[in-house]
């Protein structure tokens, strides 16, 4: 009867593993940022209301390369605000660590520098999915291994 409650014991770790996986993958809550922003070269640029006229453009100097309206630590060139493939220009005058401008649909905008970018380079969400994915192949390769026991003993009943 010992054996009986053991193998129940180690049978609850697999479910409750898959319990605690599903509730750290659920959605990341919605969030709205403070400010309506650009990173671009891991910089930090402030989008404000003052518009910047097309004539004072420069070259390009970086694209929106991933748009999300979630609080999180994101890698690349995003925005919380602009689509992807939405272009940073250089403003002739002023340098492109100081400020540049964000092409709208309006025209443009000038961002301004806060700071550096303090997420990361690594694609978290990516990275997330491949762990789930390798933690239920652990628990599916550990309870064939316990079944596989079980039958060996004699223990297995259907």
């Amino acid at each position: 009867m010992a054996n009986f409650h053991r193998t129940e014991w180690y049978m609850k770790i697999p479910l409750l593993t898959l319990l605690l996986l599903v509730m750290g993958l659920s959605p990341a809550a919605v969030a709205s940022w403070a400010y309506s922003f650009v990173v671009n070269d891991g910089k930090v640029f402030v989008v404000s209301e003052d518009r910047v006229d097309e004539s004072t453009l420069g070259d390009v100097v970086g694209k929106v390369t991933y748009h999300t309206d979630q609080e999180g630590t994101y890698g690349g060139n995003f925005s919380n605000i602009y689509p992807r493939g939405t272009k940073y220009y250089a403003v002739q005058g002023i340098a492109p660590e100081l400020a540049i401008a964000v092409e709208t649909q309006e025209g443009y905008l000038m961002a301004r520098y806060e700071g550096e970018y303090s997420g990361t380079h690594v694609p978290w969400e990516a990275i997330k999915d491949w762990m789930a994915a390798g933690l239920i192949l652990l628990i599916v390769v550990w309870v064939a291994i316990v079944v596989r026991k079980k039958r060996a003993s004699g223990s297995y009943r259907r």
